[in-house]
């Protein structure tokens, strides 16, 4: 298994930062031993693309479609995404979820339209902070996994990324214990659903990962990755991350 740090910069960015994609570049010039994902917005995509041609660096989009192509003004399908240069697709992220009222049904259907057009989904989940406190952390993560991931995934085509939304943007980490229960349940969980495949099947943890946390946070089992927010933006602090994954 080659671990994952993936970087999301959400709805930030614009020309004039991808010189920090160019020092990242530089400052990871050196192999690695971990991929390297950036998932820039989507104005920024086949630019960041081009430069990370011949180099370490992924690229993948932060969502898209259900279908190929159509009337859906101002969405994205998978099938473009990859066109412009990604290999991998953000699904089901919890601001996707909230905010756009994305259900389980519908992030699985993008993760196998992502699929069908050769990308590897990044599906999400998390509980929020009111689930947490219910003390019921892994019956969300339960429901969201069995609805959000297709039948037949493999470990080369679906990764899982954990992010308990009420640590995403925030200080509130979880604490070493919260993250190695709900990887545990996770790997569990897709074992009885995938079998034998599941062993490889990449689990990040996304939740204020910083230089700061990340050598702490890659040293629990079954943490095979980081998917980075607000870290991602600056090259330094993307390539502390990496280095710390590398180093795991």
């Amino acid at each position: 298994m080659k671990k994952l740090a993936a970087g999301n910069w959400k709805m930030n960015g614009s020309v004039a930062t991808l010189t920090e994609v160019a020092t990242l570049l530089k400052i990871q010039s050196t192999p690695i031993c971990c991929e390297m994902l950036l998932c820039p917005p989507a104005t920024l995509l086949s630019q960041m693309a081009a430069m990370a041609v011949g180099t370490a660096l992924k690229i993948g989009g932060q969502n898209c479609h259900t279908k190929g192509s159509g009337a859906h003004t101002g969405d994205i399908s998978a099938t473009m995404l990859q066109d412009a240069g990604a290999t991998y697709v953000i699904v089901g992220h919890s601001e996707r979820r909230a905010e756009h009222g994305e259900t389980d049904t519908l992030v699985r259907a993008k993760a196998i339209a992502a699929q069908s057009a050769g990308l590897v989904p990044i599906v999400c989940i998390g509980e929020t902070g009111p689930e947490r406190d219910a003390g019921a952390t892994l019956d969300v993560i339960g429901t969201q996994l069995h609805g959000s991931i297709p039948d037949g995934a493999t470990a080369a085509t679906l990764v899982v990324a954990y992010e308990p939304v009420w640590a995403i943007g925030t200080d509130h980490t979880p604490t070493v214990e919260q993250i190695a229960e709900v990887h545990a349940f996770i790997r569990t969980r897709l074992t009885a659903r995938l079998g034998t495949e599941a062993a490889d099947v990449r689990i990040l943890y996304g939740g204020s990962v910083k230089p700061s946390n990340a050598t702490k946070i890659f040293a629990i089992p079954h943490v095979n990755g980081a998917l980075v927010g607000g870290a991602s933006l600056k090259a330094a602090d993307f390539a502390a991350i990496v280095t710390a994954l590398s180093a795991a």
